[in-house]
C-alpha cells in the first residue's frame, strides 16, 4: 500500500508559497557601511566585491542608496585619519562617525543608524581598548576599556544613533555604557551587544576594510573560543541581565546552533554574516562554481531559519533587490 500522506502535494509550484515557514523579508535586513575619513571618493575593498569605504562627504547619498533599496537599517564602522594607543578618535565629537551620523539623520531621519562601539580601527595598536602590561604580557585591559566604551557610546548617541552596538567583548561593557547612557539622558538609545561574538577565522576581509588588523598577539581572550557553546550562551545571559535590548551572535552560518540557542533567551537577537561568508560566496561564484543569487537567499534563510530577528549582511542591499 502507499503511504497515507503524500508530502509532494503541498509542493506544487502554485501551492508550495502558501505554506513556506520560513520568510526572509528586506526589513530583516542592516546593511554595513565603511566610512573613511581619509578618502575623497569609493575606494573598493579588494577582498570584499562589491564593498566600499565611502567618503565621509558622501554619507547622505549612501543612506539615501540604501533607503532607496528599501532597507531600513545600516551599522556603521570609521576609519579615521589619525590613530592613538588611547583610541581618542573613536570618541571626538567631530570625529567620522558622529559626523557620518549626523549626516545620514539629514538625508533620512526614519533610517535606523547603528553605530559600532569599539576601537580596534581608532588604536594604532589594533586592538579593542587600551593595552597594557599583564601577568601574561600585553593584552587589553577590561576596566580602562570599559571607560572607553562608554565615552565612544555616548558620543554616538550624542550625534543621534538609534542604536549603539559594542562589539569588543569586555566583561560589563553593556552595564557600564547602559550606566553613561542614563545618565547622560540618552535613555531611549538601544543597545545591541555583541554578546557571543567568536575569534574567528572569518574576520580577514573586514580588517582589510576597516584597516583594523591587531600589531601583536591576537583576540583569543577576549573573543571566544569556536569550540565553546555553553560559554556563549551564558556571554549572551550575561549581557541580557546587564540590559541588553538586542543580542548578537558573529558569525552566523559555522553558529546557527548557537544562534538558536541564544534565540530561545526571549530578547530579538541579530546575526552577523561576516566578511569572510560573504567573501566566499562572492569567490565561488566569480569562478562559476554557484549560483551567486541562489546561494546568498539560501544563507541568509538559513540564519533567519534559526532564529535571527535581524541579519547584518553585506548582501543587503543586493537581496533587497532580489526579494523584490
Amino acid at each position: 500500500m502507499f503511504p497515507e500522506r503524500r508530502l509532494r502535494r503541498l509542493r506544487k509550484r502554485k501551492i508550495q508559497p502558501l505554506f513556506q515557514e520560513t520568510v526572509l523579508r528586506t526589513d530583516d535586513l542592516v546593511a554595513p557601511i565603511f566610512i573613511d575619513e581619509t578618502a575623497s571618493a569609493p575606494v573598493e575593498i579588494a577582498s570584499m566585491p562589491g564593498q566600499y569605504r565611502y567618503p565621509l562627504s558622501m554619507a547622505g547619498e549612501v543612506a539615501q542608496t540604501i533607503a532607496a533599496a528599501g532597507i531600513r537599517a545600516v551599522i556603521l564602522f570609521g576609519i579615521p585619519a589619525r590613530k592613538d594607543a588611547g583610541g581618542t578618535e573613536a570618541y571626538n565629537p567631530d570625529g567620522v562617525i558622529q559626523e557620518a551620523v549626523r549626516a545620514m539623520k539629514v538625508a533620512v531621519p526614519d533610517l535606523v543608524v547603528i553605530t559600532d562601539v569599539c576601537a580596534c580601527e581608532y588604536t594604532d595598536h589594533g586592538h579593542c581598548g587600551i593595552v597594557g602590561e599583564t601577568s601574561c604580557g600585553p593584552d587589553l585591559l577590561n576596566d580602562p576599556s570599559l571607560e572607553l566604551m562608554a565615552q565612544i557610546a555616548v558620543s554616538h548617541a550624542e550625534a543621534g544613533a538609534d542604536i549603539v552596538a559594542p562589539s569588543c567583548m569586555l566583561d560589563g561593557m553593556v552595564m557600564a555604557i547602559r550606566e553613561e547612557l542614563d545618565c547622560e539622558g540618552y535613555e531611549d538609545t538601544a543597545i545591541m551587544s555583541y554578546s557571543t561574538k567568536f575569534a574567528s577565522s572569518l574576520y580577514g576581509p573586514f580588517r582589510d576594510a576597516a584597516d583594523s588588523g591587531f600589531s601583536f598577539g591576537d583576540r583569543t581572550t577576549y573573543q571566544m573560543s569556536p569550540a565553546n557553546p555553553r560559554e556563549a550562551l551564558l556571554e549572551s545571559k550575561m549581557d541580557l541581565k546587564e540590559g541588553a535590548d538586542i543580542l548578537m551572535v558573529k558569525p552566523a552560518g559555522m553558529y546557527l546552533d548557537i544562534l538558536q540557542s541564544v534565540a530561545s533567551l526571549g530578547l530579538p537577537v541579530a546575526a552577523y554574516q561576516v566578511s569572510g561568508e560573504y567573501a566566499m560566496i562572492k569567490a565561488a561564484a566569480a569562478n562559476g562554481w554557484i549560483d551567486e543569487k541562489a546561494v546568498a537567499l539560501e544563507s541568509l534563510l538559513a540564519i533567519k531559519r534559526a532564529g535571527a530577528d535581524l541579519i547584518i549582511t553585506y548582501f543587503a542591499q543586493d537581496a533587497a533587490g532580489w526579494l523584490k
